[in-house]
């Protein structure tokens, strides 16, 4: 491992430290897993499997309304009640 320091805010420090002791954790190993997360929430082989999952669900399932492709704006609307 390569060691290195970071300067955070006492806010991120303070969140750090509560989710360290909640998982009986180090705020190091907190730190190294979110970046983890992050680079694998933008790494670019990621987006190509999510687009691939996507496209494959697409049509697999059937609501059963007839018009929903025409009339999706107004089927939305009414779920959020505008």
């Amino acid at each position: 491992m390569v060691r290195t320091q970071i300067q955070l805010p006492e806010e991120q420090v303070a969140m750090l430290k509560k989710m360290a002791a909640a998982d009986n954790k180090s705020m190091a190993e907190i730190i190294r897993q979110s970046v983890d997360f992050f680079a694998k929430s933008k790494s670019l082989d990621n987006d190509a499997q999510r687009r691939k999952r996507a496209l494959a669900a697409a049509g697999r399932f059937s609501s059963g309304i007839k018009d929903l492709s025409a009339s999706h704006d107004d089927y939305l609307a009414e779920a959020f009640g505008k």
